[in-house]
């Protein structure tokens, strides 16, 4: 099988970027992790598309991006985390949601997620405090949104695209781009965007199609000759979860609460959010903790 792999275009003589993203491997790995329903393997796997393409544009080893969406629908609030590596890892508050299928006969990812909420965006990249942009979300389908936040948030005029396809095996197809336009792109630049955006289709068919990056890249912007400034990335579904940082969040807990699990319980079993790895701490271990606080 293919690896993963986001490869960076400009295009009208660099007035455009262009980042796509093929992400079939990690949003199958996401759904065989968290045994995600085809709907929720479709929500989070948008939400991991685009925290990997948001993740390659990092500049430093020890940076990372938060994406968070919390919306009224049933699946919950969904979670992303990505760092300069492309390695990502991400959660769902129920991940066995189920809707029937939208009026286009496709999964209701909107639904699920709901129209009323917000749209986090937390960097951490070395700066004092890190950067937190925040908005309402609309759609609840994940990549209009995600436009809306660059245009607004970030005051970048941006496309973006995201999808997922899914079958009885699993994940057949995953992958977006996000198109943004350079201050100095041109009325027409962007009329001709919006006219090959619309004539190119889903992005999930265009996979399915077996469309190169290259491919999609010179199709949705309209111009033959994308230049490609940085190619060969690949991100991969990875927690960076260990015992010493269950230990942290164990410690970081009061001396009551402590104390209440090591007398009701003698033990604590904890398991990781982003990948059910389950860490399993004594009653020795917890009454060591205890005493370092």
């Amino acid at each position: 099988m293919e690896k993963d792999n986001i490869i960076k275009f400009l295009a009208y003589n660099g007035r455009i970027s262009i980042t796509c993203a093929d992400t079939t491997n990690l949003v199958e790995e996401a759904r065989k992790i968290h045994d995600l329903s085809p709907v929720a393997t479709a929500a989070l796997g948008r939400l991991l598309t685009m925290g990997v393409i948001m993740g390659s544009d990092l500049k430093s080893e020890k940076d990372n991006i938060t994406l968070q969406i919390k919306g009224n629908g049933p699946i919950g609030r969904m979670v992303a985390v990505v760092n300069k590596q492309l390695n990502i890892k991400g959660t769902v508050d129920y991940p066995q949601v189920d809707a029937p299928l939208n009026e286009f006969g496709k999964l209701d990812v909107g639904r699920v997620v709901g129209t009323d909420g917000y749209l986090n965006v937390i960097k951490d990249i070395g700066l004092k405090e890190p950067y937190i942009g925040i908005i309402p979300i609309s759609s609840g389908e994940i990549a209009e949104d995600f436009a809306r936040y660059f245009t607004e948030s970030e005051q970048t005029r941006s496309a973006v695209a995201l999808g997922v396809l899914v079958n009885k095996d699993g994940v057949k197809d995953a992958g977006g781009y996000l198109l943004s336009a350079m201050p100095d792109a041109t009325d027409e630049d962007i009329t001709n965007i919006e006219k090959n955006i619309f004539e190119a289709g889903a992005i999930s068919k265009m996979l399915e199609n077996n469309l190169s990056l290259y491919d999609i890249a010179r199709k949705v912007t309209g111009d033959k000759n994308v230049k490609v400034i940085e190619q060969n990335l690949e991100p991969v579904y990875k927690c960076d979860c260990n015992k010493e940082k269950i230990e942290k969040a164990l410690s970081s807990l009061n001396k009551e609460e402590l104390k209440n699990i090591i007398e009701e319980d003698g033990k604590a079993e904890i398991i990781c959010h982003f990948c059910n790895k389950k860490y399993s701490f004594s009653k020795e271990e917890l009454i060591n903790i205890l005493n370092k606080k």
